[in-house]
């Protein structure tokens, strides 16, 4: 049996983080191990995740790319689920990735993501979000799409194997904002890409901050914006809102 690592990428997630400890330990069957990986926060985000039983890690270098690779590294498991900290798996999340992951011809997948916040699910954003899936490469790399490649996102809850991750070399850590697409095109050399039919439920807090129009144009400029080689200006489109 496949052994599991979810691991969690965080900078300053104290707000978020209490509510994805306890989904992790609703999680049935187990994971077989959960780390995360900080990037120097200044809050309580390590002493919540080593209360809930969390294995934390500091990572030598902060940006989410660079985090999951030092995770990578460290991890003993043989398939990697990344979690944000402010995304929700469900119950039977492990079972879920094992069962997909024993696809060989699978290279990367992830959960369908459900946008939600105290007034509820946004469903225009997240329509928005699992079409651009589907539309971006369809646009920008067809023949990447017609071999099944699908561009999956950070706040999918992405998984993929150990040593796949390590002979494409990892995250590219120069690249703060959307390291997740760069990574389904690297991956794309082992096999296809896609979601499965599970929900991750993830924090409308962009939108909410933003607000819902500016978000969903942010998410479609900065998608373009790399799909035609942008790659360190990203940042610059893509506030922070902790």
């Amino acid at each position: 049996m496949s052994k599991v690592t979810i691991l969690i990428p965080a900078l300053n997630e104290e707000q978020a983080l209490p509510q994805t400890i306890a989904c992790i330990q609703a999680f049935d069957p187990p994971a077989d191990e959960v780390r995360l990986v900080d990037g120097g926060s200044e809050d309580g985000t390590k002493q919540l995740a080593a209360e809930g039983g969390l294995t934390v890690l500091s990572s030598p270098k902060r940006g989410r790319g660079a985090q999951v690779n030092f995770g990578v590294s460290q991890a003993t498991g043989d398939i990697i689920c990344v979690l944000h900290a402010d995304s929700i798996l469900p119950v039977d999340a492990v079972e879920e990735i094992r069962k997909a992951m024993a696809d060989p011809k699978l290279a990367l997948a992830s959960f369908t993501p459900r946008i939600a916040g105290p007034s509820g699910t946004r469903w225009g954003s997240t329509a928005h979000n699992w079409l651009k899936t589907w539309y971006i490469p369809l646009l920008m790399r067809p023949w990447l799409f017609f071999k099944g490649v699908r561009l999956l996102f950070g706040d999918h809850a992405m998984f993929f194997r150990r040593d796949q991750f390590l002979a494409i070399g990892g995250c590219d850590e120069d690249v703060i904002v959307m390291e997740e697409a760069d990574l389904c095109i690297k991956l794309a050399r082992f096999g296809r890409t896609r979601m499965i039919p599970r929900w991750v439920w993830t924090s409308d807090r962009r939108i909410a901050a933003w607000g819902r129009w500016r978000a969903n144009w942010i998410y479609v400029k900065v998608g373009m914006m790399w799909a035609m080689g942008a790659r360190k200006r990203l940042a610059d489109h893509y506030p922070d809102i902790r």
